[in-house]
């Protein structure tokens, strides 16, 4: 019986390929969000954003542009009584950091792209939330003087007075 003689060459088997499309997505995609926690962790870390869970009156002052505000208020006669939160956010958990994780975003996008009003300025949102935090705190006063809305000029469009209208400096007395 004849055999053959082996040969040289090497078994054929499946040929080894390179990485697929998914492959080189999915480490693109990794990369990038790579790349994204970092420059928001250090961002985070960078503009001291755990101070921003507080209730600490500071670290608004963390930011130049908050500077005056937060020597105002250290001078008006709320800073022994409210803090920025008691009058800037929504009285509920929730309400409360969803307004500031929306102002924390707005600022951060305004201030690095340079488009905010120097002196900063409220926002038609927040006065409102700032309006309503103060009717809830004076509410007895503030029922009183809404009983004579009607009879003036000076009405908003629920036919109350508007606290801010004649108090703005309250919390930030010049």
């Amino acid at each position: 019986m004849a055999t053959e003689p082996p040969t040289s060459e090497a078994p054929s088997g499946p040929r080894r390929r390179g990485p697929s499309a998914f492959a080189w997505l999915s480490l693109g995609l990794s990369a990038l969000v790579g790349v994204a926690i970092g420059i928001g962790s250090f961002t985070f870390a960078y503009a001291k954003g755990a101070s921003y869970m507080t209730d600490d009156p500071a670290a608004c002052a963390n930011c130049h542009v908050m500077s005056d505000q937060y020597s105002e208020w250290t001078n008006s006669s709320h800073h022994t009584v409210a803090v920025c939160n008691d009058c800037h956010t929504p009285p509920s958990f929730v309400g409360k950091y969803l307004a500031k994780a929306r102002n924390g975003w707005h600022h951060s996008v305004a201030f690095t792209a340079g488009g905010f009003h120097e002196p900063i300025q409220i926002t038609p949102h927040n006065r409102a939330i700032t309006e309503q935090r103060c009717r809830s705190c004076h509410q007895p006063i503030v029922q009183a003087i809404d009983a004579h809305a009607a009879s003036t000029s000076t009405e908003r469009d629920d036919g109350s007075i508007s606290c801010i209208r004649c108090h703005s400096d309250v919390g930030h007395a010049p």
